[in-house]
């Protein structure tokens, strides 16, 4: 994967522009992995067929607030938010292509708004959870179009995997009006296949970038 640009803040840096966004994709994901189970060992009783954002707050009317996991959780959206926004303009540089970065940028926004929006700030926390997890899926499959075989495999699946599990909760909610066949999971069970692969994708895609850095490995993408 070629770097489309050499000046800026990589040159000063001394890095390309690809491993600086790898770099800050694989931080991303460790700190959302790990600040997610970090919430949830210092949340009381928690379940993890409870939401993840409970480890923020739950919904009104009666929401309920766990120290020190909501700062914990909290923090940690805003963080790897911030991180996938860097990454996303980084990436912008390095390749010669918009859609892939573009969506790779939502997904960041979407995840920093979840920090600042907690569960009981509706509907707002829910609308950017949703927009967190539908552009993150999006960007995953994007992600396949940009890189060599057999890694795009790989993305495919991942990002497949997170929008059908998302559209499927929709589809039987809205349309069949019925639950999910995966209703046994719990909703914290269901949202877990949703976000994991998207927490596993940013550390396997920054690895990936980290370790191709000046390889021009890039596919067409439209």
């Amino acid at each position: 994967m070629s770097d489309s640009h050499s000046g800026g803040i990589s040159a000063r840096l001394g890095y390309s522009d690809s491993s600086i966004a790898g770099f800050n994709m694989v931080l991303a994901g460790f700190i959302a992995f790990m600040g997610i189970i970090t919430a949830e060992v210092l949340y009381p009783n928690y379940s993890t067929r409870q939401e993840i954002s409970d480890l923020g707050s739950t919904v009104p009317p009666n929401p309920i607030i766990h120290q020190p996991s909501a700062t914990i959780f909290n923090s940690t959206m805003l963080i790897t938010g911030a991180l996938v926004l860097v990454s996303a303009y980084f990436v912008y540089r390095a390749l010669d292509r918009r859609g892939f970065p573009l969506a790779l940028a939502i997904f960041g926004f979407g995840a920093f708004a979840v920090g600042v929006f907690p569960g009981n700030v509706t509907p707002w926390h829910g609308l950017f959870a949703l927009l967190t997890f539908f552009s993150g899926g999006v960007t995953v499959v994007l992600s396949s179009r940009v890189i060599s075989r057999p890694f795009s495999f790989l993305c495919g699946l991942f990002g497949g995997i997170s929008l059908l599990v998302l559209i499927s909760v929709f589809f039987y909610g809205l349309v069949v009006g019925g639950p999910s066949p995966l209703e046994f999971l719990g909703s914290g069970g269901i949202e877990r296949w949703v976000a994991y692969p998207l927490i596993l994708w940013l550390l396997a895609f920054g690895g990936y970038l980290l370790g191709n850095t000046g390889k021009d490995s890039s596919r067409s993408d439209s």
